[in-house]
């Protein structure tokens, strides 16, 4: 057995001082540096349901682990600048894109074929140099006081048409909504993405978050919004007071509005830990992982191990969701497109 769990936070200023210092696997001043034999994590999914893996991984196996927190953008980018001289293990991500910026840089090793075996295929790449171990939904989210279930959007692409002007908000600026518009990217192609985003620069009021927009849309500030599903189903398994007044829109027929957003996991091709860092993304996409995430707070979907979602979300395999290779989604491409159309 290992010695016992640390889950060392650091903000994502402090990872950014790192890389201009060149020393990416130091602490910062107060910080405890990592061991050489810990398993250092590249985090930008939830702290709260990373930490949660972490302890039943280390408990099941007495590895030490080190969690280095940031958002997607923040520690792809972080990965690519760092290459090969990076201290980080494994990367997770909430989003593809920020994935694929690290995979495209052939920072990745190949996931362990068995742990690959876990996951359908719609779930991960089909390079198999990382794998998915969550997702998320896109919907919109409505105050049906303001807008009758009758007119309701057909289509995610409908909102740049000028009868939705004022009436819509989402959070552009999140690397949520950017996977959004990376799926827009790929099934409809850049012409279609950049009408649609400058329709949505003329229509959508602009929000920090998805839980700001949700805020709004239940505030009657606007009639509606594009968010990923799980906030509202926090929300609704607790106060409710952000989302009472509101209602969830499912796009479905294979739309870029049902686009669901995969959750990554890879290995760096640099670890010097790579057992240990293959046996931690084969706990994640295992039953025992699923279930943490399936049964937990944070009501993302299980992408794998058979474990099913948390009620009462709606079934993943019934979101009729548009059939997408998470690998060939483009974040750099997307915040080109974004600021072109002036919403970066």
């Amino acid at each position: 057995m290992r010695s016992r769990r640390i889950v060392l936070s650091i903000a994502p200023l402090a990872i950014a001082a790192l890389a201009l210092t060149g020393c990416a696997g130091a602490a910062t001043p107060g910080e405890e540096a990592p061991s050489e034999d810990a398993l250092v994590i590249y985090n930008a999914q939830h702290e709260q349901l990373t930490e949660e893996w972490v302890a039943a991984f280390t408990e099941e196996t007495g590895i030490e682990v080190v969690l280095r927190n940031g958002n997607d953008s923040e520690l792809g980018n972080q990965l690519v600048e760092e290459g090969e001289a990076s201290r980080a293990d494994v990367f997770l991500t909430e989003n593809s894109p920020a994935m694929s910026l690290v995979e495209n840089a052939g920072l990745l090793a190949p996931v362990d074929q068995a742990t690959l075996d876990l996951v359908p295929e719609q779930y991960r790449p089909a390079s198999g140099l990382w794998t998915g171990i969550a997702a998320r939904s896109t919907v919109f989210v409505y105050n049906p006081e303001l807008l009758d279930e009758s007119e309701l959007p057909a289509s995610l692409m409908d909102l740049q048409n000028e009868d939705w002007k004022g009436r819509w908000g989402a959070a552009p600026g999140g690397a949520d909504f950017q996977a959004i518009v990376s799926a827009v990217l790929e099934l409809e192609g850049a012409e279609a993405t950049s009408a649609w985003l400058d329709g949505m620069k003329q229509n959508a009021t602009v929000y920090q978050n998805n839980i700001a927009t949700m805020k709004a849309v239940n505030a009657g500030e606007v009639p509606g919004g594009v968010i990923y599903h799980y906030y509202w189903y926090r929300d609704q398994d607790g106060t409710q007071e952000n989302s009472a007044n509101t209602e969830l829109h499912y796009f479905g027929n294979q739309d870029p509005g049902a686009f669901v957003s995969v959750s990554g996991g890879g290995v760096l091709k640099s670890s010097a830990h790579q057992d240990e860092a293959q046996q931690f993304l084969a706990f994640l996409a295992g039953e025992a992982g699923q279930q943490i995430l399936g049964e937990g707070y944070s009501f993302e979907y299980p992408v794998a191990s058979d474990v099913p979602a948390r009620p009462p979300l709606p079934a993943l395999d019934t979101l009729d969701a548009p059939a997408i290779d998470p690998s060939t989604l483009n974040g750099p491409e997307v915040i080109d497109l974004m600021t072109e159309a002036g919403l970066l």
